[in-house]
């Protein structure tokens, strides 16, 4: 079995990941890279050149930053899938039936874990925001994502109105307790710009993770499906 799972997680990271870094290329990196130039000072929010500012000319195709993007990203994306594999080798123990269909299913459910759940609270950010101390927040971060993957499982596999309940309270306490804040808000970043970072990187976070879900339930229905009639 572990064999399957790791075919399967490998070939629906890689095509998610690729296709999703070029999504990032396409539509969040030229957000990222607009964001740096205030942060450098060479562009200034209501400075003198902010009347030339909202379309500036941004670095074209990088080989070795745009290449080695793309390659962490795909192998990000494959560390992703080997996760979601497992759980859904752990489903169909119990019964279920995977299928590239229902897996895309599955891909909206790791998007909410990964992405919008600690994102409810602590969103994408844009380079030169002030920010809590970088260890607590990954404290909270990891927390807030295991909290949502277990409420997740019960939401979708639990029989009792505990098993929900149970789902809920994992959901919203992270959010409750609330995610380490910095004493003060500064940055020289437009608040348009990260508004638009924190909505593309959400938007292609959802695409991937969906596009993650379906080539992984194909490879893993396929995969079973062959070691069953082999």
């Amino acid at each position: 079995m572990f064999t399957r799972i790791l075919t399967s997680a490998l070939f629906a990271g890689a095509v998610a990941g690729f296709i999703a870094s070029l999504l990032q290329l396409g539509f969040v990196q030229p957000v990222l890279l607009h964001a740096e130039l205030y942060e450098s000072g060479e562009l200034v929010h209501f400075g003198a050149n902010a009347a030339v500012s909202a379309h500036p000319d941004l670095p074209g195709f990088d080989l070795m930053r745009d290449g080695l993007s793309i390659g962490f990203t795909m192998l990000i994306y494959c560390g992703y899938a080997l996760i979601l594999v497992a759980a859904m080798a752990l489903a169909t123990k119990r019964g279920e039936v995977v299928t590239a269909r229902n897996g895309m299913i599955w891909g909206v459910a790791g998007f909410v874990v990964v992405h919008f759940a600690p994102g409810f609270t602590l969103a994408p950010e844009v380079p030169g925001v002030a920010a809590a101390d970088v260890y607590a927040r990954q404290a909270w971060w990891f927390a807030t994502v295991a909290g949502a993957a277990i409420a997740l499982w019960l939401v979708a596999f639990g029989r009792s109105w505990l098993a929900w309940g149970i789902a809920a309270l994992l959901l919203l306490a992270p959010h409750i307790i609330g995610a380490p804040e910095p004493d003060q808000f500064t940055g020289p970043v437009p608040t348009e710009i990260g508004a638009l970072f924190a909505s593309r990187a959400f938007g292609v976070g959802l695409v991937a993770w969906v596009l993650v879900g379906l080539f992984a339930g194909y490879f893993w229905n396929r995969e079973t499906s062959e070691a069953e009639t082999a």
